[in-house]
Parts: structure tokens; C-alpha cells; sequence
């Protein structure tokens, strides 16, 4: 019997042929983990609502077209579009500037960088074959995911940052991604950092780009943390109207290492955001928030695996939807306990707020427990304002929408609050009254 195949998208055909075009540019060592990547894509293509992990985010449907790999813009050009750029403006820290996927060095702060951080740009580092370069993709379950997959296979630029051991810098590292151009074109983007035993270090990652032009970005962050060391990473997605914002993040912890991460999209026509946790030491903490409030058609899709396989590990994972217009939201989450992992404490929630009747959430929490000594729970909530609340705020001279945005600042602060850094915490709750003040 002939074996049937699935006709390639025009999309999936495209990103063909721009493999076939990019591939002459590899160095011949490491196309083989490229080739490698790129096949597995081939394998498995766009993912659509067959797939269960994207079920509810058909990229297959989404992407009608591949955007080409962006050219490293002039630096006349990178410097107008970071020059209108927003994402944490202000804070102080060392920031590494890239400008449609690529790094800029003359915007960014590569001689600021804090005592006991190392940072090696991506570009020089594929060029040296830098040995660090083995070290990408710490955790197993991200490599079975396609559109990480895609990012191996077109990376073009991003940074390795090592910070050496018992070293803690005040100043956090930015990683500001700014889009720019009337073109559609797509970046592929790594960022590797590795943390040495107690070590502390904060990370400031934003994202924006212009509204009205298909950007495709794929980035993604992976992190290992060493025994007794803290990693602290707030993350800011105000991509463009017409961005199509794909994003991995993937965390391996050792010994009594600790993780607080917190994501807030309010930008791009459809994001995903992946998050991979492989908690591999006894005693870890980890903390991954995110919330994303949407309108106008807007799809937002945060997917979490959290992987627990040594002992004593506490997971808290918070996430906050707010739902405007015909916007859809959409949570996967799921928490692994491995047998090997007794008293693992793990809580996982998804709430939404749904400001009208056009809008729709989509949650799918989930645990699977293979351990007896555990304390591990899910749960998942969706509906209106509370007008029981609503009339309160009301009964005291204040406007229903007034009334309404309270309720909303307080409903989605509850996962911003838990970002260490105050700068920080201050942007996005900026960027929270932002969204708010533009819905009237």
C-alpha cells in the first residue's frame, strides 16, 4: 500500500527553499546540528490542531507565508528604530541591542557589562566554533518541539552569557529585540545563559517592532542554573499588530537553585510562548508567572512544562488572562512529577477575565505524578468582573470603566508582583495602565 503524506503548506515549501539558500553560508561543523534541526522540521511541519500541544494555536493555518531572514539592517536605520523604542526605556542596565534578529554593537553596552559576566555574540561565537555552543539546548523535551527546532536550523545571531561562580552584579543585562522596515522577514535569534554556583543574575528581555508588517521572530533563551544560584528574568512581548511572535524558554536547575520568571505580552497578532523547566537538582524554587491582556483579534498562547525529577523541588505558576473583543487566550500547562522526585510541592493556576461576550479562553492544566510523597495541584478559572465589586467602586463616585480598570490592574498585577526588580515591576505595570488607558 502507497504511503500518503501531507501536501506541504506554501509556508512549510518556502522555509524549504530558504534552507536550501542558507545552508551554502554554514560552516561546514556546524551544519550538521543545523541539517539535524532542519530535517526534524521537515518530519514534522507547521504544527496544526492535529498536534495536541497546538491544538488551539494552528501555526499551520497562521502562517501562509515564510518571511526571507532579515538582513542585519544600516546603522542609521537601527538607530531610528531604537530610538523610538520603549520596552524597559529608562532602567539601568547593560543592554545588548539587536535590530531585526541581528546584534547591533554600536547601540549596545558590550563594554558596561557587569564584573564576572562574560558575553560572547552569537555571531563570533559560530564563527570561533565556540565550545559553549554544545551547551545550547539543555533540556531534553524542547528538542522534540519543531518550532524549536526551527530556531536551530536558521539561527543567525543572539549571545552567550556565562556568569561565574558566587558572582551577583546589581546591574541586570537587557536583551532589547526592535523590529523595523515596511517588508515582511522573520529572525532567529539564541541566547545561552549559564549561571556558575551561587551565582545571582537578572535578565531584562523585551520585544517590539511596528505595527502593520508580517514579522515572523522565533527566539529562544536557554538557561542553566547551578547549585545555590538565582536567576531573576522579566520578559516584555508589544510586538507589532501584525506579528506572528514565536518564543522559547527553556531552564535547567541544579541543587537548590532558584528561577523567577515573569512574561507579559500585550503585542502581536498571535504569540506562543514555550517554557521548558527541568528541575534536576533536590531543593529547587521556581517561580513562572505570566499574564497577557488582548484585543482586536488577538491570539496569545502561553504553553508550560514543568519536568520535576529530583527530590524536594516547589514550583508556583501563575497566569492571567484578560480578554477583549473577539481576543483568544489560550494555557497549556503541565506539571511532571518523576518517581524519583519525593515531596516535590507544585501549584499551577490559570485565570481570566473576560471584559465581553465575543472573547474565548482556551485552558488545558495538567498533572502526571508518578510519586506518592507529593503536594501538587492545578486549577483554572474564567469569567466577567465581579459586579458585586464593580458596584462598590461605583457606590464611590467612581465611573463604570474607571471601576472596571481597577479591577483589571489588581486582577493581572497579581502575576507581575512577583518580579524581584523594582524597575521592572514598575515597567510593566506601565504597561499594564497603557493597555487600559488605549481601551478608554
Amino acid at each position: 500500500m502507497a504511503e500518503i503524506a501531507n501536501l506541504r503548506s506554501p509556508a512549510e515549501a518556502g522555509l524549504s527553499k530558504l534552507f536550501e539558500s542558507a545552508r551554502r553560508s554554514f560552516a561546514a561543523e556546524e551544519a550538521i546540528s543545523r541539517e539535524e534541526a532542519f530535517r526534524f522540521f521537515e518530519a514534522t511541519g507547521l504544527p496544526s490542531r492535529r498536534v495536541e500541544a497546538f491544538k488551539y494555536t494552528d501555526l499551520r493555518a497562521a502562517i501562509a507565508e515564510a518571511a526571507p531572514p532579515a538582513e542585519a539592517p544600516s546603522l542609521d536605520a537601527a538607530k531610528a528604530a531604537v530610538g523610538v523604542a520603549r520596552g524597559f526605556a529608562g532602567i539601568e542596565a547593560a543592554r545588548l541591542t539587536f535590530v531585526n534578529g541581528h546584534l547591533v554593537r554600536e547601540l549596545s553596552d558590550l563594554d558596561r557589562i557587569p564584573e564576572g559576566v562574560t558575553v560572547v555574540p552569537m555571531g563570533e561565537a559560530l564563527a570561533k566554533g565556540d565550545a559553549a555552543l554544545k551547551r545550547l539546548a539543555p533540556v531534553e523535551q524542547a528538542r522534540e518541539n519543531p518550532v524549536y527546532q526551527l530556531n536551530t536550523a536558521f539561527l543567525a545571531d543572539g549571545a552567550l552569557i556565562t556568569v561565574a561562580p558566587g558572582v551577583k552584579p546589581q546591574t541586570p543585562v537587557h536583551l532589547r529585540f526592535v523590529g523595523t522596515g515596511e517588508t515582511p522577514f522573520s529572525t532567529a535569534t539564541r541566547v545561552l545563559v549559564q549561571l556558575g554556583a551561587d551565582a545571582e543574575f537578572s535578565l531584562l528581555e523585551s520585544h517590539e517592532g511596528p505595527n502593520g508588517v508580517t514579522i515572523q521572530p522565533n527566539d529562544a533563551l536557554d538557561v542553566v542554573v547551578g547549585e545555590r544560584a538565582a536567576f531573576r528574568h522579566t520578559r516584555l512581548n508589544i510586538e507589532g499588530d501584525a506579528t506572528i511572535a514565536l518564543s522559547t524558554l527553556s531552564l535547567k536547575l541544579e541543587t537548590e537553585a532558584s528561577v523567577e520568571t515573569v512574561n507579559l505580552v500585550t503585542g502581536a497578532v498571535l504569540s506562543r510562548h514555550q517554557i521548558y523547566v527541568h528541575i534536576a537538582g533536590d531543593d529547587t524554587n521556581v517561580v513562572v508567572n505570566g499574564a497577557a491582556m488582548l484585543r482586536a483579534g488577538q491570539l496569545a498562547d502561553s504553553t508550560l512544562l514543568a519536568d520535576h525529577a529530583a527530590v524536594g523541588g516547589v514550583g508556583r505558576e501563575q497566569f492571567k488572562t484578560v480578554i477583549d473583543g473577539d481576543a483568544t487566550g489560550v494555557f497549556q500547562g503541565k506539571i511532571i512529577v518523576r518517581q524519583v522526585a519525593q515531596k516535590t510541592d507544585g501549584k499551577m493556576k490559570s485565570d481570566c477575565l473576560l471584559l465581553t461576550d465575543e472573547g474565548q479562553m482556551m485552558n488545558k492544566p495538567e498533572l502526571e505524578i508518578f510519586a506518592d510523597d507529593v503536594a501538587c495541584g492545578h486549577g483554572a478559572t474564567c469569567g466577567a468582573p465581579d459586579e458585586d465589586l464593580l458596584f462598590y467602586l461605583m457606590a464611590r463616585g467612581l465611573p463604570r470603566a474607571a471601576a472596571q480598570s481597577l479591577l483589571v490592574q489588581a486582577f493581572v498585577g497579581e502575576s507581575v508582583e512577583a518580579v524581584t526588580h523594582e524597575g521592572a515591576r514598575a515597567a510593566l505595570i506601565g504597561e499594564i495602565e497603557a493597555w487600559l488607558k488605549a481601551r478608554g
